[in-house]
């Protein structure tokens, strides 16, 4: 349905919702490398995830790597508390790339700059600074499922 991708994520919980969250809507995970945690069998059974063999889910060396694999191919919608323009600005279509940066950092500068026409930000007051990466994937990934579901009525 859709690809949600991960770029060096650093809590392993955080990536095991967003797993749970691409097995329950039938999406594709790509996390980009370097991860802040192992995926290995014993650390994901240790940390519950008990799921991730059924979840889709590829890996990417690095952001270059990515970038230049999907550049042709995909839509690639970049979230980022840098920019002023809504997520819901969105129309959503399957297949889309909806790329999310670590939890500490956020996306490179530099990746927002070369891509400054897709980027998009979820409202909140400035007082927040920013979301909790899996609460910020929930919110943009079932609105794309809506917007699917929606256009199908």
């Amino acid at each position: 349905m859709f690809n949600v991708v991960l770029v060096e994520p650093e809590i392993p919980p955080n990536t095991g919702n967003v797993g749970r969250l691409c097995l329950a809507t039938g999406s594709r995970l790509h996390l980009v490398e370097p991860l802040g945690f192992s995926v290995d069998d014993r650390q994901l059974r240790r940390a519950g995830m008990d799921y991730w063999t059924k979840i889709s889910v590829s890996y990417w060396q690095n952001l270059g790597e990515f970038d230049q694999a999907t550049a042709d191919a995909s839509r690639r919608f970049l979230f980022t508390t840098k920019v002023k323009r809504p997520y819901w600005e969105i129309r959503f279509l399957a297949g889309d790339y909806l790329v999310f940066g670590r939890e500490t950092k956020g996306l490179p500068e530099s990746f927002l700059t070369g891509h400054s026409d897709s980027c998009f930000t979820i409202p909140m007051l400035a007082e927040a600074r920013s979301l909790n990466l899996a609460t910020s994937v929930a919110i943009v990934l079932f609105e794309a499922v809506r917007q699917l579901a929606y256009a199908r009525e």
